[in-house]
C-alpha cells in the first residue's frame, strides 16, 4: 500500500489522496481550494495513472472536499464514486451552486478557465455516485463484503455536518482510517463522532484546530449562553445582529441553537434573515432529519424558524433598524456574497452588531474585520470605498471541527503503526507532530508533502 498526497500544498486547502492497494487505486475525496482561483484551485490529478481509478470515496460535501468532484469523475469516468446519502443529496446542491458562483467570476472577474465544470458536468458525474450507509462493509463494487481478501470501505459517522462520515479500508489483515472532517463533541444538531477505537493500522487525521489550544473553563453550553445574552443586549440597544455563517453546517446549527433558545425561554421570537443557498441545504437537513444520524430528529429548521429568504436585491435596501437577525452567507464573508454586501452596510453603525460564530481566515474580509480596532477604515471589497469600523463585534466559538487535544486522544487510543498529519496549516501539523512523537514513541509520524509516494 501507499499513498500519494494530490493537494499542492501543506495547509488547509483542497482535500484528495491517492491510495493505492495492491493492485487497486482508490481517491479519498476531491476538493477545491476556498481561496485560490482557476486549475490551482484543484488537487493535482496529474498525479494519477489516466484510466485507473476504481473508485472515489468521498467523506462530505463542504467544497474543500467534494469541490473538483466532476473534474475527476470526467477524467476518470470508469471510477464509481461512494459517498453517504446526505452528502449526495447536499453535494448536488452545492456543485450546482459553485458552477453559477464560477460563472458569475467569468463575468466579473474575468477569469478565462471558469467554469471548471458544468451544470451537465455535475450531472454526468452524479450519474456515479453510490450512496451507501454508516457502518455496512462494501467492496470498490459498492456489494456488501465480508471477505478479507479484497478492498473494502466501511464508513463510520463523523459528526462534522449533516453527513460526513470516516473511512476504514481494509486489505487483507490491513486497514487505513481517513477521518475527513471530524467533531467528537455534539453539536446544536450533529451528535459526536463515532470512529473506530481498535484494529487500524495507518490514520490519516486532520489537524485544522492543531494551532490553538482549547481555553481553560470552555464549554459549548457556556458560549451558547453568552451568545444568548449578546442577542439581548443587541435588541436592548434597539439594534439587529448580522452573523457570517457558511450556507453549508455552520447556518443550519445557528438556527438550531436560536430554536432551543427560544424553547427555553432565552431569546424572544424574532425575524430571522438568511440566503437561498442555505435555504436549499436547510430543506435536505429536514428532508433527512429522521433517517440520519441527528439530534432532535422531530427539528425541522424552516418550519420551526420560518426564516426569511433575502435576495441579492434585497441586500442592499432592507431595513437594519429592526430587531432581527442576519444570518447570511459566506462565513468568511467572501466578495460578492450576501454577507459581504451587506456588512458593508452595518460596520459603520454604531448602533449594529456583528457577530463571529466560528473561525476567519486573517486576509478574508471577516478577519480583516476582527483584527481591526474600532475607527480603523476596513476594506472589504477592493470595488467599494473602505469603511469604519463603528459596530459592536462580539466572537463566539462554535466550531465543527474537533479541537486538537481530543484528536490525539483519539490517535494515542488507536496506537496506529503510521499517522498521517493532513488538513492543517503548517503550525498546526506541528502540534501534532511534536505531540503525537511524545505521546506515541512506536509510532511513524508522517507530513506528506504534496507528490511524494508515501509506503504504508
Amino acid at each position: 500500500m501507499e499513498l500519494v498526497n494530490l493537494t499542492r500544498r501543506t495547509e488547509i486547502g483542497s482535500n484528495s489522496y491517492l491510495l493505492k492497494i495492491g493492485r487497486k487505486n482508490v481517491v479519498l475525496d476531491a476538493g477545491m481550494h476556498p481561496k485560490v482561483e482557476g486549475l490551482a484551485g484543484a488537487p493535482d490529478f496529474s498525479q494519477i495513472p489516466e484510466g485507473k481509478v476504481d473508485a472515489i470515496l468521498i467523506t462530505h460535501a463542504h467544497q474543500d472536499h467534494v469541490g473538483a468532484l466532476p473534474m475527476l469523475t470526467r477524467r476518470e469516468p470508469q471510477a464509481r464514486v461512494f459517498l453517504t446519502e446526505p452528502t449526495a443529496r447536499i453535494a448536488t446542491v452545492m456543485l450546482h451552486n459553485s458552477v453559477n458562483v464560477m460563472t458569475r467570476q467569468r463575468e466579473d472577474d474575468g477569469i478565462a478557465e471558469y467554469p471548471l465544470y458544468t451544470h451537465r458536468g455535475v450531472d454526468f458525474s452524479a450519474q456515479a455516485w453510490y450512496p451507501r450507509p454508516l457502518g455496512k462493509r462494501f467492496n470498490l463494487e459498492g456489494d456488501p463484503s465480508e471477505s478479507d481478501r479484497e478492498v473494502t470501505f466501511e464508513f463510520f459517522d463523523a459528526g462534522h455536518i449533516l453527513g460526513s462520515a470516516g473511512i476504514l479500508i481494509r486489505f487483507g489483515d490491513r486497514s487505513v482510517f481517513y477521518t475527513g472532517d471530524v467533531n467528537f463533541e455534539n453539536q446544536a444538531l450533529m451528535r459526536a463522532a463515532k470512529f473506530p477505537e481498535s484494529g487500524v493500522d495507518v490514520l490519516i487525521m486532520e489537524t485544522t484546530r492543531g494551532d490553538a489550544s482549547v481555553p481553560i473553563g470552555f464549554s459549548r453550553a457556556h458560549e451558547e449562553e453568552r451568545l444568548a445574552r449578546g442577542i439581548r443586549r443587541a435588541f436592548e440597544r434597539g439594534g439587529a445582529v448580522t452573523i457570517p455563517v457558511f450556507a453549508l453546517g455552520k447556518t443550519q446549527e445557528l438556527l438550531a441553537m436560536l430554536w432551543q433558545m427560544r424553547l427555553q425561554g432565552l431569546i424572544s421570537h424574532m425575524p430571522i434573515y438568511i440566503g437561498g443557498l442555505s435555504t436549499k441545504i436547510s430543506g435536505v437537513y429536514d428532508s433527512l432529519a429522521a433517517a440520519s444520524v441527528r439530534a432532535h430528529p422531530e427539528f425541522q429548521i424552516l418550519h420551526e424558524m420560518a426564516p426569511y429568504v433575502l435576495s441579492g436585491n434585497e441586500v442592499h435596501t432592507i431595513s437594519t433598524k429592526k430587531k432581527c437577525i442576519f444570518a447570511l452567507s459566506s462565513g468568511m464573508m467572501t466578495e460578492h456574497t450576501l454577507s459581504n454586501i451587506f456588512c458593508r452596510r452595518i460596520i459603520g453603525d454604531e448602533n449594529q452588531n456583528l457577530f463571529f460564530v466560528g473561525y476567519s481566515d486573517p486576509g478574508s474580509p471577516a478577519g480583516k474585520i476582527r483584527s481591526a480596532a474600532p475607527g480603523e477604515m476596513v476594506s472589504l471589497d477592493p470595488a467599494s470605498p473602505p469603511v469604519p469600523l463603528r459596530c459592536n463585534i462580539e466572537e463566539f466559538q462554535f466550531s465543527a471541527h474537533a479541537s486538537r487535544e481530543p484528536l490525539r486522544n483519539y490517535a494515542v487510543l488507536l496506537k496506529p503503526k503510521k499517522i498521517l498529519l493532513v488538513h492543517g496549516d503548517r503550525s498546526a501539523i506541528d502540534w501534532f507532530q511534536h505531540s503525537l512523537f511524545k505521546e506515541l514513541p512506536g509510532t511513524e509520524i508522517i507530513v506528506p508533502e504534496p507528490g511524494r509516494r508515501i509506503p504504508l
